[in-house]
């Protein structure tokens, strides 16, 4: 079709071309609208040859829905997120929704990201790996973007949420920590408020007791960071009982422990003390590191994400609610030792 260098094809030169009006034309792209299937098939080979796509825009006017989902997150330098990022965005784009993305450095820059994201009138909002406030999370519902959170609950426990069954991966860890004959167990924690840390600590801590150990060593390092966990392998030292087990928050803190551990005060990974991870990034089983971990069940997560995203987009009703998926398993690699020979 002959139009000026640059110019975008319109619904109103697909419809002169098919010698069709406008309105017939428009009806080919609506799944649900009434045309014969034949015109319908005519009007998309045609605008598939003359490489016409529909205004999304436009198409919003009429639908009242933008097919955007506005992701937000606050922790990109967990390599955990951006994994789940990138298989998260590909199933939500086979459902025929885009994702716009909204990061902030620092926790308390998230209310900013959330309100740069309702400019665009999302359908819902996927929050990763941040705490959303009451209130942000209500400014969302009012503009009629409803908030899922991933990995992580709401403060107020209100909202929709896809987690793992953090408490019982916590109580994995312990008992394979106590089965292979660990006595003195340490959690490394994270960020203190962060559903995820607050439920593995409670895991973790109470199976402990449970299984006749004592009460775990608790060490605040702060952060889901490479550093914060470096920092905490080099704070053992001054800890009242050197622990001979350890679970870490999550995996990238795990490694970070490892080698302030083995690098800053000489002891060596497993064989003075066991660490376990949690997540199973794909770093975890890097030969480097070989680190034995919790797995996160990913795939059920996102699945189940993804099932709530399309029926909230599609205006379906959904009384709120949490989901908690079983953990995976514990994966067996190279930094837990069997310590049941020395306490023959």
């Amino acid at each position: 079709m002959p139009r000026a260098k640059g110019s975008r094809l319109t619904v109103k030169d697909l419809a002169r071309d098919l010698g069709m009006s406008v309105s017939t034309v428009s009806r080919a792209f609506y799944p649900d609208a009434v045309i014969a299937d034949a015109t319908r098939q005519t009007v998309l080979q045609r605008a598939s040859e003359i490489g016409y796509r529909p205004n999304p825009f436009a198409k919003s006017l009429i639908t009242k829905k933008t097919q955007i989902v506005g992701m937000v997150i606050s922790d990109l330098t967990n390599p955990f997120y951006p994994e789940v990022m990138t298989q998260l965005t590909t199933l939500l784009q086979k459902q025929g929704m885009n994702v716009m993305l909204a990061s902030a450095e620092h926790p308390d820059g998230i209310d900013e990201a959330v309100d740069l994201l309702l400019m665009y009138q999302p359908d819902l909002m996927i929050v990763l790996a941040t705490n959303l406030k009451s209130h942000a999370r209500e400014r969302c519902e009012e503009a009629g973007a409803p908030v899922i959170f991933f990995n992580r609950l709401s403060a107020d426990g209100l909202g929709f949420g896809v987690s793992c069954d953090n408490i019982n991966g916590g109580m994995k860890a312990a008992d394979h920590l106590a089965k292979l004959g660990h006595r003195e167990l340490l959690y490394v924690s994270a960020f203190p408020g962060a559903s995820t840390n607050i439920e593995r600590r409670q895991g973790f801590c109470d199976q402990a007791v449970a299984r006749g150990l004592n009460p775990p060593q608790v060490y605040e390092a702060g952060w889901f960071t490479y550093e914060a966990g470096y920092e905490a392998g080099l704070a053992v030292k001054d800890l009242p009982r050197r622990p001979d087990g350890v679970l870490c928050a999550n995996d990238i803190v795990a490694i970070g422990f490892i080698e302030g551990v083995q690098e800053g005060i000489g002891l060596k990974v497993p064989e003075d003390m066991s660490v376990i991870g949690y997540d199973d990034i794909a770093m975890a089983a890097w030969p480097s590191h070989r680190l034995t971990t919790i797995a996160q069940p990913l795939e059920e997560m996102m699945a189940a994400t993804v099932d709530l995203a399309r029926d909230l987009a599609s205006s379906i009703g959904h009384a709120q609610h949490i989901l908690h998926i079983p953990p995976g398993p514990l994966v067996e690699r190279s930094t837990v030792a069997d310590r049941r020979k020395q306490l023959d």
